[in-house]
């Protein structure tokens, strides 16, 4: 249905102009991420982060605003003929927004852990995740962009492994006897990277899921798993 919708749409300036923006959001994003992930992990000084984050954020708030005033207005126009696409849109663009927010929790996390964070303890329980989710917003903008089903089916099962990788981390914090600060630290992140790929994946999969079940792929998933 997606595919079909784009096909439809293919060409109008709308839809062009609302991807356009769609996929700067994403890459905004991806720029907050990728920079406070340098911030937290390898603990380099960047002058100047935490206002730049602050008017990024502030920047996709913006465009989603735009987005949903651009959609109104196109529906009041064709009320009848593009709502599903236009439903669609409205959908995704909250999880964009969202990924600026979680980008935006980890930056105050940076600002809550006292001194370096223990490189070794991270990859012991994180492997690398911070590298996946990077590379699963280049993933998400191919495969909703190019409304690639191939390219959203995996990002799903990759978002199913963090999933398990990051509420291990909560189990194995829990019994730990990391000092409060540190364990706090990671138990943030973990959820803060659990909910950063779980948004990507709403993204991804409303090429091959139908309206309905948008922000519904994990009851999908689980009922596909028994």
């Amino acid at each position: 249905m997606f595919k079909n919708l784009l096909d439809f749409w293919k060409g109008k300036d709308f839809l062009t102009n609302v991807l356009g923006e769609f996929e700067n959001m994403l890459k905004d994003a991806q720029v907050m991420f990728g920079s406070v992930c340098k911030k937290l992990l390898e603990n380099e000084d960047m002058p100047g982060l935490e206002d730049k984050i602050y008017e990024v954020d502030k920047n996709i708030n913006l465009i989603e605003k735009d987005i949903r005033k651009r959609i109104i207005e196109h529906l009041s126009i064709q009320p009848s003929v593009d709502i599903s696409m236009s439903l669609l849109l409205m959908s995704v663009v909250k999880d964009a927004e969202r990924l600026g927010d979680y980008a935006k929790n980890l930056f105050e996390v940076s600002r809550l852990k006292k001194g370096p964070l223990d490189k070794g303890t991270y990859v012991k329980m994180f492997d690398a995740i911070d590298k996946t989710i990077m590379k699963m917003f280049d993933d998400t903008k191919k495969a909703f962009i190019e409304s690639d089903e191939e390219a959203a089916k995996s990002i799903w099962q990759t978002e199913r492994g963090i999933v398990k990788r990051c509420d291990g981390i909560l189990e194995e914090l829990a019994k730990s006897n990391l000092g409060t600060n540190e364990a706090v630290t990671f138990t943030l992140m973990a959820r803060y990277f659990k909910r950063t790929a779980a948004h990507l994946t709403n993204i991804a999969t409303s090429v091959i899921l139908p309206i309905s079940e948008l922000d519904f792929f994990d009851e999908k998933r689980r009922s596909e798993d028994v």
